[in-house]
């Protein structure tokens, strides 16, 4: 799928959700339903620093695309990561750089999050950037 269908499909998701309370359920929902990592990738090799919640990302880059799987000891943080690397993972790295995840706010996920979150989402989104700009380069 087309990083332009996907969020519009996320966006359509989070639009019929009418209160905050509906979209972090959403976002917990999401986390759960995602397999946890294995235990060989919860080290802090793959923990992402700067996160108040142990959160840990692992990135992968086969056949020109990148592919992002994440865990968390929060629900909500875990969630959210989910919600990104779901929605990076498959695409180029060029895809990936073109398009941040503002429209995440537009979708009303960022307003309602807690500083520390937000600095979550930040410090994932600046990882899968990071990952897919190096794999530009190589």
């Amino acid at each position: 799928m087309m990083i332009a269908e996907k969020q519009q499909e996320l966006v359509a998701a989070l639009a019929g959700l009418k209160t905050s309370q509906d979209r972090f359920a959403y976002l917990v929902r999401r986390g759960r339903q995602q397999t946890p990592l294995e235990s060989p990738f919860k080290t802090d090799a793959y923990r992402v620093e700067g996160c108040l919640a142990k959160v840990w990302f692992v990135p992968e880059f086969r056949e020109g695309r990148c592919y992002f799987e994440t865990d968390s000891d929060s629900a909500i943080v875990k969630g959210i990561a989910v919600v990104l690397c779901e929605f990076y993972s498959g695409q180029t790295p060029e895809e990936i750089i073109r398009t941040d995840p503002s429209f995440l706010e537009t979708a009303g996920i960022n307003q309602h999050l807690t500083p520390n979150r937000r600095n979550s989402l930040a410090r994932i989104w600046e990882m899968i950037r990071d990952f897919a700009a190096k794999q530009k380069t190589e």
